[in-house]
């Protein structure tokens, strides 16, 4: 399972992140961002105790 990371927290390299619930499960109207590598912090979640995961590296 990957790590999960709060809101506000220095995310853990560039790339998408999803929003999951408190244990890593699926969120109905879930948030996905994309960071990049001069982004400070991941942004609020859509509901307080939610996370980020950061997703694998999409191949073409």
């Amino acid at each position: 399972m990957a790590k999960l990371q709060e809101p506000g927290e220095k995310p853990a390299g560039p790339g998408e992140y999803l929003e999951v619930g408190p244990r890593g499960g699926e969120v109905v109207g879930a948030m996905q961002v994309i960071i990049s590598s001069n982004d400070g912090h991941l942004p609020p979640t859509s509901r307080k105790g939610n996370n980020w995961k950061k997703l694998p590296r999409r191949r073409c």
